[in-house]
């Protein structure tokens, strides 16, 4: 089997063991039991950085960050800050979803919207922000000695209201302490930038995040387990396309308190096997698709959705709706990055991925963490259905 290595910024490359997480000294990371939720979760990660205009982040000046140029110190925007969203992010670029979403910070969570509970008891849901936290949390615990990003956060959703006060006032004369908001759905991810690879010239920084859908929830009943989708991937940082894989992803983490939740992270990230996962990503550059095949395909995926049900169980599971389908290609054509090359006829499977996960961006924030692991299921499917394996071969002959 091919020894994998794993670049970590301003270091020799050295080797990383499949489903094994080593601190920034090689030793292997163990967790200690008593050292859970409960203790680290009384104060969250958020409030430990003190808002000093200029501070830099104790992760961000370690020395493995110091000798990258490209990795500058980076300013770390407390949530208990009084500034608008946009002030309080770090600098533009792609968007990880795209849809109807916009961006906010931890604060504006924290300090500008309110919680909802269960209504037959009136308990509190886990907040978006403890949410955050705890997962923040846990990334610290794990890649200790990385540097650990500040989260990007998306909601989408908006759930507006008014407080007893207000509720007879006019609309055009309310003031924005009579309002209350919280937003249904909610993503983030965090970069881990120190862990990186490099395929087809394009650099994937490790990442980790969650979503967090109140729509699933029943908050008409009493307080139960609460529902979150966890994930540790990669983010193509040419595009910011989401890379997710089998065992980095918990479609469904049912918790009934932050400490919970703490655990099935830290289990998650433990688990999960970035040699794996890369040598899944690389494989892709191994394989092309005709053009031929790539009509077929995307031919294929629009009949998928109208099979009779008898059929559609019989093919492996396509999640892309014709919308998608429709991005994929246009982008086929305009992409300068994952599109056809010149006049060439061939495609290859690594940017056929990126043009799936592209596409991806289009999709709800509660059904996004499932299609770009159903992206990369398909890809390397056809990738076996090229070298004659039937069970996808439906999507290109």
């Amino acid at each position: 089997m091919e020894t994998m290595y794993m670049r970590r910024a301003g270091t020799e490359q050295r080797v990383l063991l499949p489903d094994e997480i080593r601190d920034i000294n090689n030793r292997r990371i163990g967790i200690n039991p008593d050292s859970l939720a409960p203790k680290l979760l009384k104060q969250a990660v958020m409030n430990q950085i003190a808002p000093v205009p200029g501070a830099v982040s104790n992760v961000a000046t370690s020395p493995i960050i110091d000798k990258r140029s490209e990795y500058k110190p980076y300013a770390v925007a407390s949530p208990e800050t009084d500034a608008t969203p946009k002030e309080n992010l770090s600098s533009k670029r792609l968007p990880f979803i795209e849809a109807n979403t916009k961006e906010v910070s931890v604060g504006h969570l924290k300090n500008e919207c309110i919680i909802p509970v269960f209504s037959k008891d009136n308990e509190v849901t886990i907040s978006h922000h403890s949410f955050i936290e705890a997962v923040y949390d846990a990334a610290n615990e794990v890649f200790r000695g990385e540097r650990v990003d500040n989260p990007d956060v998306r909601v989408s959703h908006i759930i507006k209201g008014r407080i007893p006060e207000a509720m007879d006032k006019p609309v055009n004369l309310l003031l924005d302490s009579d309002r209350t908001i919280y937003y249904e759905r909610m993503m983030f991810c965090i970069e881990i930038p120190t862990i990186f690879e490099d395929i087809a010239g394009n650099r994937l920084n490790l990442t980790i995040g969650g979503v967090r859908a109140y729509n699933q929830e029943n908050l008409y009943s009493r307080k139960t387990f609460e529902k979150f989708k966890v994930f540790i991937g990669f983010k193509n940082m040419v595009c910011c396309n989401m890379c997710v894989s089998t065992d980095g992803y918990k479609s469904e983490v049912r918790a009934m308190s932050l400490g919970e939740l703490y655990r099935a992270a830290i289990g998650l990230f433990q688990s999960y096997s970035m040699d794996n996962h890369i040598q899944q990503m690389r494989r892709l550059e191994e394989y092309s698709i005709s053009e031929t095949q790539f009509a077929q395909f995307l031919g294929k995926s629009r009949m998928y959705q109208y099979l009779p049900n008898k059929e559609k169980k019989m093919l492996p599971e396509m999640l892309m709706t014709d919308t998608q389908i429709n991005l994929v290609t246009k982008a086929y054509y305009n992409d300068s990055n994952f599109g056809r090359n010149g006049n060439s006829k061939e495609l290859s499977m690594w940017k056929m991925y990126n043009l799936l996960t592209g596409a991806n961006k289009s999709s709800y924030i509660d059904s996004f963490l499932d299609r770009s692991l159903n992206a990369g299921e398909l890809s390397s499917g056809i990738c076996k259905a090229i070298k004659g394996d039937d069970e996808y071969s439906w999507f290109i002959r």
